[in-house]
């Protein structure tokens, strides 16, 4: 399964509620990262005011902090390379560079009894 590395701009924390105003996006990535974490998808986050090791740790996001200033972050990269920045992506799109499909298989109830309304043989 892929991995997929988010680097953050400084914030106080990963949801980004704890300031004076919310990002509505924000929540809506955290949850589409949990999403992510429940497909089986290797998920890190790094936030430049807690973590700036991981920053340094990976060269090319060095480089794009370098020609892009803030304007680079949020950064997010799949498998080693990246795949976004500036932006955080939708749903749809972190799934399509994971490799996870995002339709759900249709589940069919078996009958528990006898009949289709079970054993009840209300019908």
């Amino acid at each position: 399964m892929a991995t997929l590395q988010v680097f953050d701009k400084p914030m106080c924390c990963s949801t980004g509620i704890c300031g004076p105003t919310v990002d509505p996006v924000l929540p809506r990535f955290a949850a589409d990262l949990a999403w992510l974490k429940d497909q089986g998808v290797a998920v890190e986050r790094y936030n430049l005011a807690q973590q700036p090791q991981a920053f340094v740790a990976h060269p090319d996001v060095t480089d794009a902090i370098r020609e892009n200033h803030e304007h680079a972050l949020p950064l997010v990269r799949v498998d080693g390379h990246i795949v976004c920045k500036g932006v955080y992506p939708a749903r749809e799109m972190l799934a399509a560079w994971c490799g996870v499909s995002q339709s759900k298989p249709l589940t069919v109830a078996e009958p528990t009894g006898g009949s289709c309304c079970g054993s009840t043989g209300c019908c």
